[in-house]
Protein backbone atom coordinates (compact mmCIF):
# COMPACT_ATOMS: atom_id res chain seq x y z
CA UNK A 1 0.00 0.00 0.00
CA UNK A 2 1.31 3.43 -0.65
CA UNK A 3 0.10 6.75 0.81
CA UNK A 4 -0.84 9.32 -1.58
CA UNK A 5 0.66 12.99 -0.95
CA UNK A 6 -0.77 15.66 1.42
CA UNK A 7 -1.14 18.99 0.83
CA UNK A 8 0.82 21.78 2.89
CA UNK A 9 -1.08 23.94 4.96
CA UNK A 10 -0.59 27.02 5.59
CA UNK A 11 -1.85 30.07 7.05
CA UNK A 12 -3.05 33.25 5.47
CA UNK A 13 -1.45 36.53 7.14
CA UNK A 14 -4.85 38.10 6.92
CA UNK A 15 -5.95 35.55 9.50
CA UNK A 16 -4.31 37.81 12.58
CA UNK A 17 -5.64 40.90 11.63
CA UNK A 18 -5.35 43.22 13.20
CA UNK A 19 -2.00 42.02 14.59
CA UNK A 20 0.81 42.56 11.82
CA UNK A 21 2.63 40.46 9.17
CA UNK A 22 5.35 39.28 11.18
CA UNK A 23 2.46 37.72 13.79
CA UNK A 24 1.52 35.89 11.09
CA UNK A 25 4.96 33.86 10.61
CA UNK A 26 5.09 33.86 14.03
CA UNK A 27 1.98 31.90 15.20
CA UNK A 28 2.31 29.57 11.62
CA UNK A 29 5.65 28.59 13.16
CA UNK A 30 4.83 28.18 16.38
CA UNK A 31 1.77 25.59 15.44
CA UNK A 32 3.62 24.22 13.47
CA UNK A 33 2.08 25.69 9.61
CA UNK A 34 2.83 24.60 6.17
CA UNK A 35 4.14 28.10 5.17
CA UNK A 36 2.38 31.17 4.77
CA UNK A 37 -0.15 32.74 2.30
CA UNK A 38 1.29 36.47 2.11
CA UNK A 39 -1.71 39.24 2.23
CA UNK A 40 -0.86 42.15 0.19
CA UNK A 41 -2.82 45.19 1.64
CA UNK A 42 -1.97 48.65 3.77
CA UNK A 43 0.42 46.76 5.96
CA UNK A 44 3.79 48.36 4.75
CA UNK A 45 5.36 45.34 5.89
CA UNK A 46 3.60 43.15 3.08
CA UNK A 47 4.40 45.51 0.33
CA UNK A 48 7.83 44.89 1.35
CA UNK A 49 9.09 41.78 -0.68
CA UNK A 50 12.82 42.20 1.01
CA UNK A 51 10.82 42.39 5.00
CA UNK A 52 9.13 39.27 3.70
CA UNK A 53 11.86 37.40 2.78
CA UNK A 54 13.81 38.08 6.04
CA UNK A 55 10.29 36.94 7.90
CA UNK A 56 10.60 33.93 5.88
CA UNK A 57 13.73 33.20 6.75
CA UNK A 58 13.46 34.32 10.22
CA UNK A 59 10.91 31.66 10.73
CA UNK A 60 12.16 29.01 8.57
CA UNK A 61 8.47 29.04 6.97
CA UNK A 62 7.95 29.38 3.36
CA UNK A 63 5.91 31.52 1.51
CA UNK A 64 3.65 29.45 -0.29
CA UNK A 65 1.42 31.85 -2.37
CA UNK A 66 0.63 35.67 -2.57
CA UNK A 67 -3.07 37.14 -2.16
CA UNK A 68 -2.80 40.59 -5.20
CA UNK A 69 -3.99 44.21 -3.46
CA UNK A 70 -7.95 43.80 -5.49
CA UNK A 71 -9.90 44.29 -2.13
CA UNK A 72 -11.46 47.85 -2.49
CA UNK A 73 -9.18 48.73 0.38
CA UNK A 74 -5.81 48.17 -1.72
CA UNK A 75 -7.48 49.79 -4.94
CA UNK A 76 -3.97 52.16 -4.46
CA UNK A 77 -1.25 49.20 -2.99
CA UNK A 78 1.90 49.14 -5.59
CA UNK A 79 -0.18 51.18 -8.52
CA UNK A 80 -3.68 52.47 -9.44
CA UNK A 81 -3.85 50.35 -12.49
CA UNK A 82 -4.99 46.73 -11.56
CA UNK A 83 -3.00 45.24 -14.65
CA UNK A 84 0.44 46.55 -12.70
CA UNK A 85 -0.88 45.24 -9.75
CA UNK A 86 -1.56 41.82 -10.93
CA UNK A 87 2.41 41.65 -12.70
CA UNK A 88 3.82 42.93 -9.61
CA UNK A 89 1.98 40.12 -7.06
CA UNK A 90 3.22 37.23 -9.98
CA UNK A 91 6.88 38.82 -9.69
CA UNK A 92 6.97 39.07 -6.38
CA UNK A 93 5.51 35.68 -6.27
CA UNK A 94 8.40 34.50 -8.36
CA UNK A 95 10.82 36.06 -5.95
CA UNK A 96 9.69 34.63 -2.84
CA UNK A 97 9.35 30.99 -4.21
CA UNK A 98 5.49 30.94 -4.09
CA UNK A 99 3.69 29.18 -6.57
CA UNK A 100 0.31 30.60 -6.52
CA UNK A 101 -1.02 33.97 -6.78
CA UNK A 102 -4.50 34.70 -5.86
CA UNK A 103 -6.68 37.23 -7.51
CA UNK A 104 -10.03 38.51 -7.93
CA UNK A 105 -12.68 38.64 -10.61
CA UNK A 106 -12.45 42.41 -11.61
CA UNK A 107 -15.12 45.15 -10.52
CA UNK A 108 -17.39 46.14 -13.05
CA UNK A 109 -16.79 49.72 -13.25
CA UNK A 110 -12.85 48.31 -13.72
CA UNK A 111 -13.64 48.10 -17.80
CA UNK A 112 -10.39 47.93 -19.34
CA UNK A 113 -8.90 45.65 -16.91
CA UNK A 114 -11.86 43.28 -17.23
CA UNK A 115 -11.18 43.25 -21.06
CA UNK A 116 -7.45 42.33 -20.17
CA UNK A 117 -8.18 40.23 -17.02
CA UNK A 118 -8.42 36.56 -19.00
CA UNK A 119 -5.43 37.41 -21.04
CA UNK A 120 -3.56 38.27 -17.84
CA UNK A 121 -4.18 34.89 -16.25
CA UNK A 122 -3.54 32.68 -19.46
CA UNK A 123 -0.01 34.47 -19.70
CA UNK A 124 0.93 34.86 -16.17
CA UNK A 125 2.18 30.96 -15.99
CA UNK A 126 4.05 30.83 -19.28
CA UNK A 127 6.09 34.04 -18.16
CA UNK A 128 6.82 33.26 -15.12
CA UNK A 129 5.47 29.51 -13.68
CA UNK A 130 3.75 31.42 -11.15
CA UNK A 131 -0.33 30.41 -11.80
CA UNK A 132 -2.93 32.95 -11.32
CA UNK A 133 -6.08 31.65 -9.62
CA UNK A 134 -9.13 33.24 -9.92
CA UNK A 135 -11.59 33.10 -6.39
CA UNK A 136 -15.05 32.73 -6.34
CA UNK A 137 -16.96 35.74 -4.43
CA UNK A 138 -20.20 36.48 -3.40
CA UNK A 139 -22.60 39.20 -4.28
CA UNK A 140 -22.94 42.32 -2.08
CA UNK A 141 -26.28 43.46 -0.43
CA UNK A 142 -27.42 46.47 0.73
CA UNK A 143 -31.06 47.68 1.91
CA UNK A 144 -32.17 44.36 0.88
CA UNK A 145 -30.81 44.92 -2.86
CA UNK A 146 -28.57 41.84 -4.29
CA UNK A 147 -25.90 42.88 -6.36
CA UNK A 148 -23.10 41.18 -8.22
CA UNK A 149 -19.90 44.04 -8.47
CA UNK A 150 -17.96 41.34 -10.39
CA UNK A 151 -17.66 41.00 -13.98
CA UNK A 152 -18.21 38.95 -15.42
CA UNK A 153 -19.93 37.50 -11.89
CA UNK A 154 -18.88 36.39 -8.72
CA UNK A 155 -18.40 32.72 -9.55
CA UNK A 156 -15.67 32.16 -11.90
CA UNK A 157 -15.85 28.75 -12.56
CA UNK A 158 -18.08 28.80 -15.72
CA UNK A 159 -15.07 30.96 -17.19
CA UNK A 160 -11.93 29.61 -19.42
CA UNK A 161 -9.27 30.82 -16.66
CA UNK A 162 -6.59 28.39 -16.27
CA UNK A 163 -6.58 28.05 -12.39
CA UNK A 164 -8.94 29.07 -9.76
CA UNK A 165 -8.75 29.36 -5.94
CA UNK A 166 -12.13 27.69 -4.09
CA UNK A 167 -13.09 29.91 -1.17
CA UNK A 168 -15.48 28.49 1.05
CA UNK A 169 -16.43 31.32 3.03
CA UNK A 170 -17.58 33.10 -0.04
CA UNK A 171 -19.64 30.36 -1.72
CA UNK A 172 -21.60 30.26 2.24
CA UNK A 173 -22.33 34.07 1.71
CA UNK A 174 -23.27 33.60 -1.96
CA UNK A 175 -25.63 30.61 -1.18
CA UNK A 176 -23.48 28.09 -3.88
CA UNK A 177 -23.17 24.96 -3.37
CA UNK A 178 -19.28 24.25 -2.42
CA UNK A 179 -19.43 20.57 -4.22
CA UNK A 180 -20.70 22.04 -7.05
CA UNK A 181 -18.58 24.43 -7.78
CA UNK A 182 -15.40 22.12 -7.02
CA UNK A 183 -16.68 20.18 -9.34
CA UNK A 184 -16.95 22.77 -12.39
CA UNK A 185 -13.72 24.01 -11.03
CA UNK A 186 -11.97 20.60 -11.93
CA UNK A 187 -8.59 19.92 -12.22
CA UNK A 188 -8.30 23.69 -12.34
CA UNK A 189 -8.40 24.05 -8.42
CA UNK A 190 -5.01 24.56 -7.26
CA UNK A 191 -5.83 26.60 -3.79
CA UNK A 192 -8.25 26.28 -1.29
CA UNK A 193 -9.28 29.12 1.45
CA UNK A 194 -10.38 26.60 4.44
CA UNK A 195 -12.89 28.88 6.40
CA UNK A 196 -16.80 28.42 7.09
CA UNK A 197 -19.56 30.58 6.94
CA UNK A 198 -22.87 30.10 8.61
CA UNK A 199 -24.94 31.18 5.21
CA UNK A 200 -25.47 34.83 6.45
CA UNK A 201 -24.82 37.84 3.17
CA UNK A 202 -21.50 38.29 4.62
CA UNK A 203 -17.97 37.23 4.31
CA UNK A 204 -17.68 35.66 7.81
CA UNK A 205 -14.60 33.44 7.17
CA UNK A 206 -15.38 31.67 10.38
CA UNK A 207 -12.95 28.64 11.97
CA UNK A 208 -13.87 25.39 9.81
CA UNK A 209 -16.38 23.39 11.12
CA UNK A 210 -18.00 26.15 12.62
CA UNK A 211 -20.71 27.06 9.88
CA UNK A 212 -22.82 25.41 7.19
CA UNK A 213 -20.45 24.70 4.81
CA UNK A 214 -19.25 20.92 4.06
CA UNK A 215 -15.54 21.56 5.05
CA UNK A 216 -14.44 18.39 5.65
CA UNK A 217 -15.96 16.65 2.50
CA UNK A 218 -14.11 19.08 0.51
CA UNK A 219 -10.51 18.61 1.94
CA UNK A 220 -11.51 14.75 1.89
CA UNK A 221 -12.00 14.55 -1.70
CA UNK A 222 -9.31 16.94 -2.99
CA UNK A 223 -7.02 14.57 -0.44
CA UNK A 224 -8.73 11.75 -2.63
CA UNK A 225 -7.67 13.49 -6.17
CA UNK A 226 -4.98 14.76 -7.59
CA UNK A 227 -5.12 17.95 -5.76
CA UNK A 228 -1.84 17.62 -3.90
CA UNK A 229 0.39 15.78 -6.28
CA UNK A 230 -0.68 19.00 -8.48
CA UNK A 231 0.47 21.27 -6.00
CA UNK A 232 -2.57 22.49 -4.36
CA UNK A 233 -2.42 24.31 -1.12
CA UNK A 234 -4.88 24.39 1.52
CA UNK A 235 -4.53 28.13 2.90
CA UNK A 236 -6.80 28.54 6.33
CA UNK A 237 -8.07 31.99 6.30
CA UNK A 238 -10.18 32.84 8.75
CA UNK A 239 -11.35 35.79 10.79
CA UNK A 240 -9.68 35.85 14.38
CA UNK A 241 -10.38 39.88 14.84
CA UNK A 242 -12.70 40.14 17.48
CA UNK A 243 -10.41 37.64 19.25
CA UNK A 244 -9.51 39.71 22.28
CA UNK A 245 -5.78 38.57 23.13
CA UNK A 246 -3.48 36.82 21.59
CA UNK A 247 -3.92 33.38 22.76
CA UNK A 248 -7.47 33.42 22.24
CA UNK A 249 -6.37 33.87 18.02
CA UNK A 250 -4.03 31.21 18.66
CA UNK A 251 -6.35 28.76 19.69
CA UNK A 252 -8.65 29.26 16.78
CA UNK A 253 -5.86 28.95 14.80
CA UNK A 254 -4.83 25.79 16.32
CA UNK A 255 -8.51 24.49 15.91
CA UNK A 256 -8.47 25.25 12.39
CA UNK A 257 -5.12 23.93 11.44
CA UNK A 258 -6.05 20.92 13.14
CA UNK A 259 -9.81 20.63 11.04
CA UNK A 260 -7.58 20.42 8.26
CA UNK A 261 -4.71 18.04 9.36
CA UNK A 262 -7.35 15.66 10.28
CA UNK A 263 -9.56 15.74 7.56
CA UNK A 264 -6.46 16.38 4.49
CA UNK A 265 -5.10 12.63 5.85
CA UNK A 266 -3.68 10.82 3.05
CA UNK A 267 -5.68 7.44 1.90
CA UNK A 268 -4.17 4.35 1.03
CA UNK A 269 -3.83 2.91 -2.43
CA UNK A 270 -3.07 -0.57 -3.87
CA UNK A 271 0.87 -0.43 -4.97
CA UNK A 272 1.48 -1.33 -8.51
CA UNK A 273 1.60 -4.63 -9.42
CA UNK A 274 4.77 -6.24 -10.58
Amino acid sequence: MVALPVSPVALSTASVYPEPVAAAFEIAAELGYDGVELMVWNDPVSQDIMAVHRLADRHDLPVRAVHAPCLAITQRVWSADPVIRIRRSVAAAADLGASTVVVHPPFRWQRRYARLFAGETARAHERSGVRLAVENMFPVVRGGLSVDPYDPGFDPSGNPYPHFTLDLSHTAAAGTDALAMLDRMGERLVHLHLADGSGASRDEHLVPGRGTQPCAEVCQRLAAGSFAQAGGTVVVEVSTRRRRTRQERVEALAEALLFATLHLRPTTAAAPGP
